[in-house]
């Protein structure tokens, strides 16, 4: 795919403010006593839109395609929307955090990969491997201060 391997000004802001909601949740969890399942709870809802947008950003490239989308770019989208979407009908906080982090790990390899197949921008290859450390490691600490604070 075309574009400048160099990270446009928009993606950086847009992509990063995005994931603050992430840190922002994560920290009040660990920070605010009584606040982890309500914060818990806006980041599930958070980032389960946001890896439904990110498989639509993956299914809108793959129109650009020369000779059509291929395998990956379809098996991408799929992969991103329903963990997404089951992060946001499952009951179990837990569930929907560890498919949430499998989701938003997934994307450190697989986009700078897509990337240099010519699937997505250029740029997403220096962009989701740096971008993705605020969501997987907010969800990690999320996921570790649920399993840590379990009634034994």
């Amino acid at each position: 795919m075309d574009g400048p391997a160099r990270i446009p000004l928009l993606s950086l802001i847009l992509g990063y403010c995005a994931m603050l909601p992430f840190a922002i949740g994560a920290l009040a969890a660990w920070l605010l006593a009584g606040a982890a399942a309500p914060a818990t709870d806006l980041v599930v809802l958070w980032g389960g839109a946001i890896l439904a947008f990110l498989a639509g950003v993956r299914r809108g490239l793959s129109f650009r395609t020369d000779g059509g989308p291929t395998a990956a770019q379809i098996g991408m989208t799929l992969w991103l929307f329903i963990l997404g979407l089951s992060a946001l009908a499952l009951p179990s906080r837990t569930v929907a955090l560890v498919l949430l982090l499998a989701g938003y790990a997934s994307l450190m390899p697989l986009d700078p990969w897509a990337a240099r197949r010519g699937e997505v921008p250029l740029f997403f290859e220096h962009l989701r491997p740096v971008q993705m450390t605020i969501p997987v490691f907010s969800l990690a600490g999320l996921l570790i201060l649920m399993l840590w604070s379990r009634p034994a």
